[in-house]
C-alpha cells in the first residue's frame, strides 16, 4: 500500500512512523509513506498556502491550487481514495478502517487554519473522515491515526493474524479480559477457567465475557448486532452470576435481551 500525507507540518510524522509495528511495517515494505508540503507547489515568493476568506470571516483557509498540484503530482496506485481528514466527515470506524485497507493507496489531506476552499472538498478530495464530534488544531493526528488502524490491517504486520479477530469492534463486541502472569497478585486473582486448561470451557467463557462488556458498556453496539440463541443464552447466564463495579447502562440504554 501506498501512503501519501499531504500536510503543512511533515515533521509532525517522523518518530511515530518509526516506532512499533507500524515502524517495522514501514520498513519492511508491506506499506510506504510519503509526507508532501503542498507548501512546495504554491507559485508565489512567500510559498503561501492560505488566503482571507471571501464573504469575511475570522481565520484564514486553505487555498486550492497547491493542493491540487500536490495531489496531482503523485504517481496514482488504483483503487486509490483522496480522503479530506475534516470533523464534518464520516466518523473513523473498524469498518472504515478494514474497507480503507483494501485499497492500493490512500491519500491523505491535512487541513490547517479554519479549513479548505471548498473546491478541494468538492472537486480534489473523494471522502471525508473524522476521528469523532471534536475539533483539532490540524489533519495530522487524525491522519496518524487512520494510518496507523489501516497498516495494522495489512498482511505481515501483525504475526498471529487470528489476534485480530478477537479484538474489540471486529465482531462486533468489546474484547473480552486479559490476563497473564502471576495468577494472583495483591490478592487479586485470575479467573480459575483460564487456568484449567479446558479450552472449550475458556472459549466459552470469552465470548461470554466479550457479550457482557459490551452490554455494559457499549450496549449501542449490541442494538446493532442480532444475538444468536446461544449468545443470549451466555449474556443472560453471565449477567445473572456477573458481579462489577463497572456502571449500568440506564434502561433506555439497554438494548433488549
Amino acid at each position: 500500500m501506498r501512503l501519501d500525507i499531504l500536510t503543512l507540518f511533515p515533521d509532525f510524522f517522523g518518530a511515530p512512523l518509526r516506532m512499533g509495528l507500524l515502524g517495522k511495517a514501514l520498513q519492511q515494505g508491506i506499506a510506504q509513506v510519503n509526507c508532501i508540503n503542498p507548501r512546495d507547489f504554491a507559485t508565489d515568493k512567500h510559498r503561501r498556502v492560505d488566503d482571507e476568506p471571501y464573504g469575511g470571516g475570522v481565520g484564514m483557509v486553505l487555498k486550492p491550487e497547491p493542493f491540487f498540484a500536490a495531489v496531482e503530482s503523485l504517481p496514482r496506485w488504483d483503487p486509490c481514495e483522496i480522503i479530506l481528514l475534516t470533523p464534518q466527515g464520516q466518523t473513523l470506524t473498524q469498518e472504515v478502517l478494514q474497507e480503507l485497507a483494501q485499497k492500493a493507496q490512500l491519500i491523505l489531506i491535512c487541513g490547517q487554519y479554519e479549513g479548505f476552499d471548498e473546491r478541494i472538498r468538492q472537486h480534489l478530495a473523494t471522502r471525508e473522515i473524522s476521528l469523532g464530534d471534536f475539533v483539532l488544531t490540524g489533519g495530522e493526528i487524525p491522519a496518524l491515526a487512520l494510518i496507523n488502524g489501516v497498516v495494522r490491517l495489512l498482511p505481515g504486520t501483525v504475526g498471529k493474524v487470528d489476534s485480530l479477530k478477537s479484538e474489540s469492534f471486529e465482531s462486533g463486541l468489546l474484547e473480552y479480559p486479559q490476563y497473564t502472569r502471576p495468577p494472583e497478585f495483591r490478592g487479586y486473582k485470575v479467573p480459575e477457567v483460564l487456568l484449567s486448561g479446558d479450552h472449550q470451557a475458556i472459549a466459552r467463557w470469552r465470548q461470554q465475557q466479550q457479550l457482557i462488556r459490551t452490554w455494559q458498556r457499549r450496549p449501542d453496539l449490541l442494538a446493532k448486532r442480532s444475538l444468536t440463541a446461544q449468545e443470549q443464552h451466555l449474556l443472560e447466564t453471565g449477567l445473572a452470576e456477573e458481579k462489577t463495579d463497572v456502571e449500568e447502562p440506564t434502561d433506555a440504554q439497554k438494548p433488549s435481551l
